[in-house]
């Protein structure tokens, strides 16, 4: 595994990990690395300092952050609109796409929801003209 400080086209600098400089190469050819903050998918390696490891150093090593907890401002950004959005709105499940268009149509009583649809069916949503936005994380699923 290898760990590269990423930078987009709007300047937004983020760290990710990918399995080898050719695995990130593929990735990025094909359009699956995106800012982690804005979702440009203009994003490139941005310069970083190499992390050389001295065995006869008695320099504290400094404590890595938990994995659960977000590392930045821009995650702690992301945390809190999950919360917010799983505490204030109602879970559709697979049913999404039905939802979110019976309450455009006025058949459903509105309220904000959030579940999973198809690329197919979130397109046809936004060509209706339903109101529907991609969530920038992935969602802890609920069961109905």
């Amino acid at each position: 595994m290898i760990q590269f400080t990423l930078k987009c086209d709007k300047d937004h600098r983020f760290d990710s990990w990918f399995q080898s400089s050719d695995a990130f190469d593929k990735l990025l050819s094909a359009g699956m690395v995106t800012c982690a903050v804005c979702g440009s998918s203009d994003v490139a390696k941005a310069m970083m300092a190499p992390r050389v490891s001295t065995k006869d150093s008695d320099a504290p090593v400094p404590a890595k952050p938990k994995l659960s907890e977000p590392a930045s401002p821009a995650e702690q950004a992301l945390a809190e609109l999950k919360k917010h959005v799983e505490k204030n709105s109602d879970y559709v499940g697979k049913n999404f796409a039905s939802e979110a268009r019976a309450i455009h149509s006025g058949d459903a009583p509105e309220r904000p929801i959030w579940g999973e649809a198809r690329g197919d069916e979130a397109k046809k949503l936004i060509e209706d003209g339903v109101p529907v936005a991609p969530l920038p994380f992935t969602p802890t699923r609920k069961s109905n």
